[in-house]
């Protein structure tokens, strides 16, 4: 009991934070995930008798904490955006999946195969748990609030890559999971992979994610709340949107995250301006910003453990190298010529609870040769990400203000 007990005052504290870090840390150059993680770290140190929050001891129960992360802020991120999706308007979303991410995965892949040493379908595993941009992590550079006008750039290319990316990472770990169980041998994986994991999936997450925003839309725009427990209840329907999408789509073997951030576009394609769409961000985020605080808690009391302690300089080195280097170089080729703020976009690649989740997922899925390293790995590249990027955002997005 008195473990339980400690438990819920952690909690209840970071949620505590959630409401007060951002209003406290506005402006100063340090953002809420470091203070998070260090307080973590230093709750997990006392000799409180709490668990050890061992990511790799437990990769269930860390799939469907990071699983819920992820898919309650991908709705948010939705609702954020009000630009119309077109070829030309989203140029910048565009060129940073088809170019920036595919190169991304592929240089990480090779720098786990050739510096870390790892079997191929590991590294391929490292290149997709680590290529998608993280939307829990990125609110200082993301669009803050549903749109009044037109959004910044940077805010609007960085908001939509994660929306998206996070989805489209899931063909490349389905991938590693066919090259740990099949072997390398393209006959034996190619057109499965192509055909059920690549098309399939993808299609089945976008025309469900778009018909459940669609009916979502037309149920919460046109329902009118007239009693007192309807207007409490006001802004809800962005988690029941958000469960229905995913479950719905991963009852039928699409991809569950690529489903939620299509809904809430396809819900906030419905009336951009109506009044309703803040409703629901704000609730969303609520959610979002208090299991951001636990998952940070729980990864700096994971630090506080041990989770770093079976790193080695070659992984440390491939980690410094895709933050500071490889998304950096794959940003700038993927928006060469276009737009003027291409270089703060792709400096800002941030990793984040996204990579713990595929990895735990590929995991639970299958078993991988050195996939135990990958723990280690993980944990040092969101570190650095969110310790780089959270000095360096609050700045730069301040000098543009």
């Amino acid at each position: 009991m008195v473990v339980y007990e400690l438990g819920l005052v952690v909690v209840g504290l970071a949620i505590v934070g959630a409401i007060a870090l951002p209003r406290l840390l506005e402006g100063r150059p340090i953002a809420f995930p470091i203070v998070y993680v260090g307080f973590g770290i230093l709750v997990f140190s006392l000799p409180l008798g709490l668990p050890t929050p061992n990511p790799f001891e437990q990769p269930t129960i860390t799939e469907h904490l990071t699983e819920l992360g992820v898919i309650v802020a991908l709705m948010g991120a939705g609702l954020k955006i009000g630009r119309a999706p077109g070829w030309r308007t989203w140029q910048t979303t565009w060129r940073l999946l088809a170019i920036t991410m595919p190169l991304t995965i592929a240089a990480a892949a090779l720098l786990g195969w050739w510096a870390m040493g790892l079997a191929v379908p590991t590294a391929m595993l490292l290149g997709a748990m680590i290529a998608p941009t993280d939307p829990v992590l990125a609110a200082d550079v993301q669009i803050e609030r549903p749109e009044e006008g037109p959004a910044d750039e940077i805010r609007f290319g960085l908001t939509s890559e994660a929306g998206l990316n996070d989805g489209l990472a899931f063909p490349f770990t389905y991938l590693a999971i066919a090259l740990a169980e099949k072997g390398l041998a393209p006959s034996d994986w190619l057109l499965d992979w192509l055909a059920v994991d690549l098309v399939y999936r993808v299609a089945v997450g976008l025309l469900a994610g778009w018909a459940i925003g669609e009916l979502m839309a037309r149920f919460v725009l046109e329902f009118s709340a007239d009693t007192e427990l309807e207007r409490a209840m006001q802004g809800v329907e962005a988690l029941a949107a958000t469960l229905l999408a995913y479950g719905v789509t991963e009852l039928l073997g699409g991809y569950g995250f690529l489903a939620v951030f299509v809904a809430a576009a396809a819900i906030r394609a419905h009336e951009r301006r109506h009044q309703y769409h803040r409703e629901m961000h704000d609730f969303s985020e609520a959610i979002e910003r208090s299991l951001m605080a636990l998952l940070l808690i729980l990864l700096g009391g994971a630090i506080g453990a041990g989770l770093l302690s079976s790193l080695s300089w070659e992984a440390a080195a491939v980690g410094l190298a895709i933050v500071l280097l490889v998304r950096p170089l794959a940003g700038v080729a993927g928006l060469v010529g276009y737009p003027a703020e291409r270089n703060a976009i792709a400096f800002f690649g941030i990793r984040g609870i996204g990579s713990f989740y595929y990895l735990s997922f590929a995991i639970n899925k299958t078993g991988f040769v050195g996939a135990d390293r990958l723990w280690a790995f993980a944990g040092f590249v969101v570190l650095v990400s969110i310790l780089v990027h959270g000095i360096t955002a609050p700045i730069v997005m301040a000098s543009r203000a």
